[in-house]
């Protein structure tokens, strides 16, 4: 063997005498279990209490165009979730979801970032729950972002969008938008023409080709900037939902009609970007008299198929006007008014007098009433029974009586004016005979009542 000193370097020269040979067998025999016990140990070592205290989740980072929260774990976890907290309000837990290299991700579209934000990850490994968390702060001079940012869509295939610099914003600012339809689109638009303010400042930006609408279509912005000066703070939002974006244009062919009791009032639905309901919109109804200083209430109708309104020819005059205007049910992006129509030259009501109709319609109403008096009366006898007849004597009876003059009596004595004798009937009551039968015969006037002469029946 050559050994090496550590002191001068020299190599030593061989010595091979019988006891130093024996001398070395020993020690390549120590040097041999001491390599096993070093292994030994190496293999019976315990773990680090240090690495088991630590989190598994590494490469926390957050993606603020997109608001995507992403990270890896380098051990298994059986349990995560993910959070964030932003200004004023917005407490989301999404579920996590992993992407096919194996990176977990969490996204919150309907939350803020411009404010700042604290994002928080929760695991569970090896049964311990360890928390982490991501404090971000959105760099650049406070008040420098852009505000009062608003988006509309109009005449179905445009779209503007406007802001104002920040309050705080150097003069040398230059913003810039840009816009994407989807949470998880990586393609996103710059403003293809801005709209340039008198200091040369983008104020605002016009889209000439936006893509086939669909009617679950949302649209995500972002408003940057730049300046020589200081950083510039990015303004974000939450989804704008296009069907709630669009700006219709005025309700179209207007038009008014009399139908002799009403003025009818018709009009079209606007030409709309998404293919929604009808009934979703909203219209507001404008009748004004020409040259009065009094304002009438508006009048609020929803959509239809076919829009009608009808108003009583009692409340329309000439000078009458009406106008019309629509919007989003929801939202009060309303559109511009319509052209105004006049009522001139339409036929107004005859106040002189009842109308020719109602009147024609109360006579027949009573000739009806009669007819139908005139039946009951008939079928169930209530004529008889209402008006009875005056009793008659009937003819008959009426030739066989002989009227005589009337005289008057004095005294039980006959009147001196008459000089023909009357027969008298006279009826007595005769002793009861065996057939229980009275006698009764004829005397002329003024002779006594006397028995006729002749036996009497025998008993």
């Amino acid at each position: 063997m050559v050994h090496k000193t550590p002191s001068s370097g020299r190599l030593l020269e061989p010595y091979y005498s019988l006891g130093a040979a024996a001398g070395l067998g020993m020690a390549s025999l120590l040097d041999f279990v001491s390599v096993l016990v070093l292994l030994s140990s190496a293999c019976g070592e315990e773990p680090d209490p240090a690495q088991e205290n630590v989190s598994p989740v590494i490469n926390l980072t957050l993606d603020p165009r997109k608001k995507m929260l992403t990270w890896n774990n380098r051990r298994n976890v059986t349990w995560q979730e993910c959070k964030i907290d932003t200004a004023p309000s917005c407490p989301t837990s999404p579920i996590p979801q992993v992407k096919d290299n194996g990176t977990y991700f969490c996204v919150f579209p309907n939350c803020v970032l411009h404010r700042g934000a604290l994002l928080t990850i929760n695991v569970t490994a090896d049964g311990d729950v360890f928390q982490q968390e991501l404090a971000f702060h959105n760099s650049g001079k406070e008040g420098s972002r852009a505000v009062n940012f608003s988006c509309l869509i109009y005449n179905v295939r445009f779209m503007n969008c406007s802001w104002m610099p920040g309050p705080a914003a150097p003069a040398d600012v230059q913003y810039h938008l840009y816009a994407w339809t989807s949470t998880y689109e990586d393609h996103e638009v710059e403003c293809p023409h801005y709209l340039v303010g008198s200091t040369g400042t983008h104020v605002g930006c016009h889209f000439d080709k936006l893509a086939e609408p669909k009617s679950t279509d949302n649209y995500f912005f972002l408003v940057n900037g730049t300046s020589q000066e200081t950083a510039i703070q990015f303004l974000d939002f939450t989804p704008f939902k296009a069907t709630e974006m669009e700006k219709y244009n005025p309700p179209a062919n207007l038009t008014i009609s009399y139908n002799g009791s009403h003025h009818i009032v018709r009009w079209d639905n606007p030409e709309m970007r998404f293919d929604i309901s009808s009934y979703i919109l909203c219209y507001e109804l404008d009748f004004q008299i020409k040259g009065s200083s009094s304002k009438r209430h508006p009048v609020f109708q929803r959509g239809s198929e076919k829009n009608v309104y009808l108003i009583p020819s009692a409340a329309a005059r000439a000078e009458n006007t009406f106008r019309v205007r629509v919007k989003y049910a929801y939202k009060d992006l309303w559109s511009d008014w319509s052209g105004t129509l006049h009522f001139a030259g339409l036929p107004e009501p005859d106040f002189r007098g009842p109308p020719v109709a109602l009147v024609g319609l109360v006579v027949g109403a009573a000739a009806l009433l009669v007819t139908v008096l005139m039946f009951l009366c008939t079928r169930f006898s209530l004529r008889q029974k209402l008006f009875p007849p005056v009793p008659q004597v009937k003819r008959e009876a009426t030739g066989t009586l002989v009227f005589l003059p009337e005289v008057s009596w004095d005294s039980d004595q006959p009147p001196l004016a008459s000089h023909e004798p009357e027969d008298i009937l006279t009826v007595e009551e005769t002793p009861s005979s065996a057939s229980g039968q009275a006698d009764i015969g004829w005397a002329p006037h003024g002779s006594e009542n006397v028995p006729p002469e002749g036996p009497a029946p025998a008993v």
